[in-house]
């Protein structure tokens, strides 16, 4: 009896599936696109309505030929990809390759690799959606045009290798123009003016300004916290009210690809590809022990946080049956996941395929990493059907002389759902004393403090994917792909968990913003994003949106072509070539900067780049200071000697010894400002910086 064909993207896919279908199927992975536009040329021909010209990817040809063959012996083949636009497009390739036609039910989708999904899923197949694949279309050839067009112009004018793409340049731009603000930004100066008190109990709490005799509610100078001091002078305090009540913390919805991403960065560590690749694998199956291979997570991309009507009885009687019946959310609560405007609403959110499968139980089945990042989703999700936590909490008013001072306590209640989500920032309790209005409370300490503005933090890459996603700018697949494009070209680096833009990074954006200022906007590549949607939603032409995208593009293309001047990057260093003296050339290669002979090719020498700060080794004395990188990406000193000597300092050194105990003096930086402090830690000894 010939059996059916199931067609999937991925070894690991196939192989968890082929097990719940049993043996009248033959599941086989296409590993990815088998079929797609030409890397060697552009493979899009404009002056035929913007034909994609489709080859068979170099490499797949093999497997290809082996699908086709399984296919000419199959009674039935269904197309088993993933389930939104990219895995749409290559079901469509294949069914092409296949002779499927258009309105066969070839097409068959699920969010999660269970048994009961995979079996649910072949028993409802449907035609191929071509206001998905069109979708899909649309963004491979603007993205192509974008890269093909421009890239061309700065191998010409800048350097070979190097790239340009619609979202990977916003996001440059983003961490640019954030470089940006903080270089321009102007530290305003500000007071808070804080009391220790006790009551006639000898009970001690805190109580913070809230406005002065005047109604004046922030205190910008030392000038007007002195006055207010003196307005207070050494009286007491009064309570001229006391206001009780109760707050409710709500848990966080379930998972978005974007708000995974954000927060396994902030409480993992993880880089957003790092969290993909962990998502991807348990997803596509985890041998379990005593259960063979399965789906632990439902689909990781999608911005919808809805949960199934099924799911969501599910997990409400998991809750009363395992935490108890007051942890349960009250049916009376706002369903989550509320369809919000732009949200492809076809997936379900981030959660895990059965949530009986606690992460204690198949800890033993999962590498670290897995287990971090399946807790993580498990814990958010089963909390997000949980009860808010409860807190009590108690508002006093104090008065001096017209000076208003508040005091506020919170206790927790009831922990809701913190009793299971181990990620949230708890806050201590703060209990007050049982105050009553009229009741006088002495001042013990007055404790006013300087504070100045900070300028923006720099993105991280949970920061950037969140402003992405705030902005429109990008999909749910497209953020960790962008931020690794963007790593690896050298436009941005890692400093610690920030990214920070390289010259480099500096000169492409320059040149992009000059020549092609409409295509890096972000409100331009938010309302594209948008148009994409209008093709999967409402089925929208995607030709006719290319047209009118390259209509002005091309103008755009040709100014540039006309305009852009060359840029050197090559700069004379400070040493000469080991083998025939001349002075080495500072060049930018693919790992960044390095030195190479001008004589090439003559001669060929090369060496690493140091940057040196002009200091000598304090301990070698011999070598120079140089800014080297720890494999997490953070800056520190070293020796230009190392191995031969090993100085280190986290801190810039400055080339002068502590006046006090001769240990060497380093810039260390601070909220407040750079420091030159001691590099002993026991000697206190500090100077202020020029300027």
């Amino acid at each position: 009896m010939a059996k059916s064909l199931v067609i999937v993207e991925s070894p690991a896919k196939a192989k968890t599936i082929e097990k719940f279908l049993g043996r009248n199927y033959v599941v086989k992975a296409s590993v990815g696109h088998v079929i797609d536009l030409p890397k060697s040329k552009l493979g899009v021909d404009i002056d035929n309505n913007f034909e994609p010209q489709y080859i068979t990817i170099r490499g797949k040809g093999p497997v290809l030929r082996e699908i086709k063959a399984l296919a000419k012996k199959s009674k039935k083949v269904y197309l088993a990809t993933d389930p939104d636009r990219e895995g749409e497009a290559i079901s469509w390739h294949l069914a092409r390759a296949l002779g499927i036609g258009e309105d066969d039910l070839c097409r068959i989708e699920f969010n999660e690799i269970t048994k009961n999904a995979i079996k649910n899923a072949i028993k409802k197949p449907r035609p191929i959606n071509r206001n998905l694949v069109d979708a899909q279309q649309a963004r491979r050839v603007l993205d192509r045009l974008v890269g093909y067009k421009i890239s061309p112009l700065l191998w010409k004018n800048v350097r070979k290798g190097l790239s340009a793409g619609r979202v990977q340049s916003v996001a440059t731009k983003l961490i640019i123009d954030r470089e940006e603000e903080i270089k321009n930004f102007k530290p305003e100066e500000y007071w808070s003016l804080t009391l220790k008190v006790e009551n006639d109990k000898k009970e001690k709490f805190e109580a913070k300004f809230y406005a002065d005799d005047l109604g004046n509610k922030d205190i910008n100078t030392e000038e007007e916290v002195n006055r207010i001091l003196d307005v207070m002078g050494d009286d007491a305090l009064t309570v001229t009210n006391v206001k009780k009540g109760q707050k409710r913390r709500n848990p966080s919805l379930p998972f978005t690809t974007s708000t995974l991403q954000q927060e396994a960065s902030n409480k993992l560590g993880f880089s957003t590809r790092k969290t993909m690749s962990l998502a991807q694998q348990l997803y596509e199956g985890i041998d379990l022990k005593k259960e063979g291979t399965v789906g632990l997570i439902t689909y990781m991309r999608t911005d919808s946080t809805r949960i199934s009507d099924e799911a969501t009885e599910i997990l409400e009687q998991y809750i009363i049956d395992n935490i108890g019946e007051k942890y349960a959310k009250k049916k009376s609560s706002k369903k989550s996941g509320t369809k919000k405007k732009g949200v492809q609403d076809a997936h379900e959110a981030i959660r895990p395929t059965d949530i009986g499968k606690h992460p204690n139980i198949v800890k033993p089945s999962l590498t670290k990493d897995q287990y971090s990042l399946y807790k993580l989703i498990w814990e958010r999700y089963a909390a997000s059907q949980m009860s808010p936590a409860l807190y009590d909490t108690l508002s006093v008013d104090l008065q001096v002389n017209g000076i208003i001072f508040k005091a506020t306590g919170s206790i927790l209640r009831f922990d809701g759902f913190l009793k299971i989500y181990s990620y949230a920032n708890v806050s201590e309790n703060i209990e007050l004393p049982d105050l009553q209005k009229g009741d006088v409370v002495n001042i013990i300490e007055k404790l006013p403090k300087q504070h100045f503005t900070q300028p923006p933090p720099r993105y991280t890459e949970a920061s950037l994917v969140k402003t992405m996603e705030e902005l429109g700018v990008g999909r749910p697949s497209t953020y960790s792909p962008t931020i690794s494009t963007i790593l690896a070209r050298g436009y941005v680096e890692r400093e610690g968990k920030y990214l920070v833009a390289t010259e480099l990074g500096y000169i492409i954006n320059e040149i992009l913003v000059e020549y092609f200022i409409e295509i890096i906007n972000v409100n331009f590549t938010a309302d594209l994003e948008k148009r994409l949607d209008n093709i999967e939603e409402d089925g929208y032409d995607w030709r006719k949106l290319i047209s009118e995208f390259y209509g002005a593009f091309y103008k755009m293309l040709a100014n540039a072509e006309e305009h852009m001047e060359q840029v050197n990057l090559v700069e004379e260093s400070d040493e000469n070539c080991e083998k025939c003296g001349a002075v080495m050339l500072i060049k930018h290669g693919r790992y960044g900067k390095f030195l190479a002979c001008p004589n090439y090719p003559d001669c060929n020498e090369t060496k690493p780049f140091l940057h040196k700060i002009g200091v000598k080794c304090p301990q070698c004395k011999d070598g120079d200071v140089i800014e080297r990188r720890s494999r997490k990406g953070r800056l520190f000193y070293g020796c230009s000697n190392f191995p031969q000597c090993r100085f280190i300092s986290w801190n810039r050194p400055v080339g002068k010894n502590c006046p006090q105990c001769e240990s060497i003096l380093v810039c260390r930086k601070s909220k407040k400002g750079d420091r030159i402090v001691c590099s002993n830690r026991d000697c206190k000894y500090e100077e202020k910086t020029e300027g």
